[in-house]
């Protein structure tokens, strides 16, 4: 990605996603961002800073030519703008021949094609926001889910900052008293007993150890799971897997067998983004095709974060069924014993004491509400949604390696150490911190965070 700590180059990117729609937005920002815009379009008012005005596109904006379409220009000066910098959007209709035109022209009068995620970029090195909310804004865009959404709004107003800032501003203050003691010895300065460091360091990492649980929810929340819906040919798989999606998205049939391939849908269960696999069933295949089926049955079954195992109400459990239920006896899963609803349901005993179990009917809807509401359970570890919860690995890695930190700081504290080795420690802590937000994080890192983003946000 390209150096945009100095921004005195104007750049310029269509900032709607591809294809046709009602409206499409050409974002130019940077030094020549109003000049480059006045000459891309015949504007009816001048620009004035937050004022939206009427323009038309021409055919040829150098002299006289037909209207092609009519835009409304927003002009943001500098530094009230997203970036920083003098920022212009321009939103026409959304042909992308007419969005292709307006950014070669701004392209030809001197603008350069934004980078993916550079208009962000910018915002950050400006200090209008820190990396937490940037890259919230990235995650904004990717959600798929009202929760997502929710979550992403809050990390972009701030939430994950605000819950580190009281934590690493005592962290300073820690180390400053530390180094204090080392400075001034001289000066009558009192060096900071064993006791007290270790009651700080301690009062430290209980809020970094609460934030660090976060991630537990905070990553389905962001990443979502796979649950894989397994069982015998027949016990009703595909029928549960069409009440849970609500729509009949998977074959059903009577005859055994009848998927012979994974059957994959997205839902969300409570916000939590969930990738339900419905999967061949499980039996010593009698087909070629139907082997290849049960293959990949299992393969979905080792990969899935979540299992559920469809038993059949009315049979008691097969040699294979036992195998399952060993199989997952250590792993996230849960039982759903179908066809609840015949008369001969209640006569077959199920030995599912080590997996959760619920009595379901895919033909009545038996059950499905108190599945929904053990899978939700089984998915979050029962984990609530919080403020300012982690939502990356790089906010994990970022808080675990603070954490580590803390604790080879107390330890050298609780050992005698020098203070000058315990302030090795509680600067690699703060170091991690200050990586979460952005205060000491690499040039690389940056690039590899924004070249995530779409071009034109």
């Amino acid at each position: 990605m390209a150096d945009t700590a100095t921004t005195n180059e104007t750049i310029a990117a269509i900032s709607t996603p591809a294809g046709r729609g009602g409206i499409g937005i050409v974002r130019l920002s940077g030094p020549d961002a109003s000049s480059i815009a006045v000459q891309l379009v015949s504007l009816r008012h001048p620009l004035e800073h937050g004022r939206a005005r009427l323009a038309d596109v021409l055919d040829d904006p150098t002299g006289k030519a037909d209207r092609i379409d009519e835009a409304v220009v927003t002009f943001y000066a500098a530094p009230n703008s997203y970036t920083a910098d003098d920022l212009v959007e321009i939103s026409a209709h959304g042909s992308p021949v007419v969005l292709d035109l307006l950014l070669r022209r701004a392209l030809d009068l001197g603008a350069r094609l934004a980078e993916p995620g550079e208009f962000t970029q910018r915002a950050f090195l400006s200090g209008r926001m820190d990396l937490t909310q940037a890259e919230a804004v990235r995650d904004l865009i990717d959600a798929q889910t009202l929760t997502q959404v929710r979550q992403a709004a809050s990390q972009m107003g701030g939430a994950l900052s605000r819950r580190v800032a009281p934590i690493k501003q005592s962290l300073v203050e820690l180390v400053a008293l530390l180094e204090a003691g080392i400075d001034f010895a001289e000066d009558d300065v009192d060096v900071t007993d064993k006791q007290e460091i270790a009651r700080r360091i301690n009062e430290l990492k209980q809020p970094l150890i609460a934030l660090e649980a976060s991630y537990a929810r905070g990553r389905i929340v962001h990443d979502g799971l796979t649950l894989a819906i397994v069982g015998r040919p027949n016990a009703g798989k595909s029928s549960l897997f069409n009440r849970l999606v609500e729509r009949d998205r998977a074959i059903v049939t009577a005859t055994p067998g009848t998927t012979r391939d994974l059957v994959t849908e997205r839902i969300s269960l409570d916000g939590i983004p969930l990738e339900l696999v419905d999967t061949a069933g499980l039996r010593e295949g009698l087909e070629e095709a139907e082997q290849l089926g049960i293959a990949r049955s299992r393969e979905a079954l080792a990969d899935a974060a979540v299992v559920l195992i469809v038993l059949d109400a009315t049979q008691p459990l097969n040699e294979e069924e036992h195998r399952l239920m060993e199989a997952v006896e250590n792993r996230p899963a849960i039982v759903a014993i179908n066809k609840s609803d015949l008369p001969t349901a209640n006569a077959v005993p199920h030995e599912t004491a080590h997996v959760p179990a619920v009595r379901t009917s895919a033909l009545t809807g038996e059950g499905i509400p108190a599945l929904r509401e053990r899978i939700l359970a089984l998915v979050t570890g029962g984990a609530a949604s919080e403020p300012g919860m982690l939502t990356s690995i790089r906010h994990h890695q970022a808080i675990t390696t603070a954490l580590s930190a803390m604790s080879d700081a107390a330890e050298a504290n609780s050992g005698g150490i020098p203070h000058e080795m315990i302030l090795l420690d509680l600067y690699r802590a703060l170091w991690a911190l200050d990586s979460l937000t952005g205060q000491t994080t690499t040039d690389d890192i940056l690039n590899l965070i924004f070249s995530t983003f779409c071009i034109g946000k």
